[in-house]
């Protein structure tokens, strides 16, 4: 009869080990939701499809290769303690084996998850596949194995080396959190941070698309924990709740510290920190929860809150693009947690351990070990690919979002510069670009629509045919006028005027205005013809996308070129000059690409400025955004002119060509006034008059006829 209640106790704490067990993996799953709340939450909107797309298929993709071959390495029967050799494909009758790979399945998917993180925005889908492969598939089960695989599954079986020398990792700061970090850290390293991130404008600042969802995140994260470090006690034990405090301590702790450093560091409540505290106090405590004192957890907890939110600053001021902070809190709150065990740990719950220095020794070798493996393997495999298939999306296609540009979410101004580089290869008039009469975009896609209308029309009769492309050719110049930049500018000292040779120019302007700063551009595509026309409308298009973010014009400059290059027509090129003027300082900056050099007007005289120059946009691929110097002039009391050769090359009052030296005298004459809008009106009357007299006088004079524009900015006094 005793024999029968023993069997029936031993029986029934086996179910509801199990059930524990079931219960803590379903919470551990409901955490990929928490992954995809912060992720989303701290990315901007034009990217939340893709990075919700990620968050999903990577828990499928990581569960099939944990299934077939991770399972295997990392719990299969070891090769002198480095891997396992069998068990893949697995399958197994015996019920706690089953529970205990579902449970291990959820903690693969979270390393490979932390690595969507850290690299969202800018990474190709496919490529964030290629990541998961490597994670799942070969860096977690290996170091699992290292550290894990005698756990629950048997004691019996050769431990892995690492686990033989003592070392104690209990539910994964390192094994899973630090192997996150470390593989975000190589592939951060290769793919680089977002277009524009640490530009003057946005360095420091968050780009939140729904704060309130990722804290929403962080909480659904933090109710999961429980169930991540729960469930490692591989069953209903008395330790469950000394391990459920500490998760709970180290998690508020780590938060309320958060707080305290926020209103030290920066003296008020920052909204990021409070999403770094907690996780890093969680993560933190991860690694000895089960074998921590009741109240030294809270102090692993802060500790780990302010060494993550440190290393989060440190990454800031060394532009290491990290969007939801997986370095600083997952690998140094990982890093920190696992040294803590050392530290902290009871020594008595542990195996293999004869003193506290040695405790600390051997996860020191496990932290490093890991590391090295686990970053230069990620780091070697990702550069490789690299080289073969580029893991980062182009910059177009950065600036659009990825929603649009992997998932083919529409947007109106993508939609149509989509339409137009279709039609310009392939010369299908079919397609058409989305209309919106509430937007820029789709007015444009209105006109340009219609333009294709009657194009198709003409198609059809042909006797016809040059009568209508005139009527259309007036209606694209309307297009292309529209272009011209309509927005208030009055508060900053800049004008411009473009005289179009024929019914569409290849030259242009434009302004875009921010605050106490003004962006412009001026620039001349090589051409002439519908051809022209097209590159012109990309160009000012590619201005206005990457001006409105405030892009450092040296970026901006290699943005366009590259672009053009990919796609521009073939011989057709653009010198440009991109700048901006700042209200305050009264310095202008400018990027001279392949363009006729400025003329300063400084008191009474003006003169030409040699600046430093590079090739013209769209000739040649530029890797680095420093082969575009940058050129700085103060204009107090100074005046700056941008022009298009159509000015130099058009005849005085002889009849010559009045070249460089002829515009610094026009601007010395009509400068009397003292306003730069009168000073390029009455240059454009000049010229003007100045041709019609020479045509007038010899009607077979070789006179240059070609667009001409003209941009001031700077003091008019």
């Amino acid at each position: 009869m005793e024999v029968e209640v023993g069997l029936l106790k031993i029986q029934t704490q086996s179910q509801i080990n199990t059930l524990w067990i079931i219960s803590c993996t379903i919470l551990i799953f409901l955490m990929q939701a928490g992954f995809m709340c912060l992720e989303v939450g701290l990315a901007r909107l034009k990217n939340n499809v893709n990075v919700a797309i990620k968050n999903i298929v990577d828990f499928g993709l990581a569960a099939i290769l944990f299934w077939s071959i991770g399972f295997g390495l990392m719990f299969g029967k070891s090769y002198e303690g480095l891997f396992g050799t069998d068990g893949f494909f697995f399958s197994s009758a015996y019920g706690p084996y089953q529970v205990y790979f579902v449970y291990q399945t959820m903690f693969v998917a979270t390393a490979v998850t932390l690595v969507s993180g850290a690299i969202t925005e800018r990474v190709k889908f496919e490529a964030y596949l290629i990541i998961t492969l490597i994670v799942a598939g070969i860096i977690y089960p290996i170091t699992g194995h290292w550290a894990w695989n005698s756990e629950v599954l048997g004691d019996m079986m050769q431990p892995g080396w690492l686990r033989q020398k003592g070392f104690y990792d209990y539910a994964g700061s390192t094994i899973v959190h630090s192997v996150g970090g470390w593989v975000a850290f190589a592939a951060l390293s290769i793919i680089g941070p977002r277009l524009g991130r640490y530009s003057s404008q946005n360095k420091g600042k968050n780009f939140y698309g729904n704060y309130p969802l990722a804290v929403l995140g962080v909480i659904i994260l933090w109710f999961g924990w429980f169930g991540f470090n729960g469930a490692t006690t591989g069953g209903f034990t008395t330790n469950v709740t000394v391990v459920i405090i500490n998760t709970l301590n180290g998690g508020a702790f780590g938060l309320i510290t958060a707080i305290i450093l926020s209103y030290i560091l920066k003296k008020k409540i920052d909204p990021r920190y409070l999403l770094i505290g907690p996780i890093a106090g969680l993560v933190s405590v991860t690694g000895g929860c089960n074998i921590f004192e009741i109240t030294t957890a809270p102090i692993i907890g802060a500790a780990g809150s302010i060494l993550a939110i440190l290393a989060d600053n440190l990454m800031e001021k060394y532009e290491f693009d990290d969007v939801v902070s997986v370095i600083p809190v997952h690998l140094v709150g990982g890093i920190w947690g696992t040294l803590a065990v050392g530290l902290f740990g009871n020594i008595e719950d542990t195996f293999v351990i004869n003193s506290r220095m040695d405790f600390i020794k051997i996860q020191l070798l496990g932290i490093i070990s890991i590391g090295v493996f686990a970053y230069f393997t990620s780091y070697i495999l990702l550069k490789a690919i690299n080289k073969i298939y580029p893991l980062r999306v182009n910059a177009t296609q950065e600036e659009v979002g990825l929603n649009v540009a992997l998932h083919d979410q529409p947007t109106l101004d993508y939609d149509l510069i989509k339409t137009m580089e279709t039609q310009t290869a392939t010369g299908d008039l079919n397609l058409r670009a989305q209309q919106d009469m509430f937007t820029n975009f789709g007015i444009i896609g209105i006109y340009y629509n219609k333009l294709l209308n009657k194009v198709q029309e003409a198609e059809k009769d042909k006797e016809k045919w040059r009568s209508r492309v005139y009527k259309e050719m007036i209606l694209a110049s309307e297009v292309q006028r529209n272009f011209v930049p309509k927005r208030n500018i009055e508060i900053y000292p800049i004008h411009a005027h473009n005289l179009p040779a024929g019914e569409l120019s290849g030259d242009f302007y434009d302004f875009y205005p921010h605050n106490d700063k003004i962006h412009f551009m001026l620039a001349d595509v090589a051409g002439k013809g519908i051809n022209a026309a097209m590159v012109m409308a990309k160009t000012i298009t590619l201005f206005e996308m990457f001006a409105k973010n405030n892009i450092d014009i040296d970026e901006l400059s290699q943005i366009i070129n590259n672009d053009l290059y990919q796609t521009k027509t073939r011989g057709i090129f653009v010198t440009a000059i991109i700048g901006y003027y700042d209200l305050k300082t009264k310095d202008t900056y400018w990027v001279n690409s392949g363009h006729q050099s400025p003329i300063i007007k400084d008191g009474k005289s003006s003169k030409v400025y040699k600046d430093l120059s590079s090739t013209p946009l769209g000739l040649m691929n530029q890797k680095d955004k420093k082969f575009y110097k940058i050129n700085k002039l103060n204009l107090d009391k100074k005046s700056f002119f941008a022009y298009t050769d159509g000015l130099s090359e058009s005849p005085g009052q002889d009849f010559k060509q009045i070249g460089d030296e002829g515009v610094c005298k026009m601007i010395d004459k009509t400068f009397v006034k003292g306003n730069l809008k009168s000073c390029i009106d009455n240059i454009i009357s000049e010229v003007t008059i100045n041709k019609s007299m020479a045509r007038m006088k010899d009607k077979k004079a070789k006179i240059v006829n070609d667009d001409i524009t003209i941009l001031a900015v700077g003091d008019s006094k």
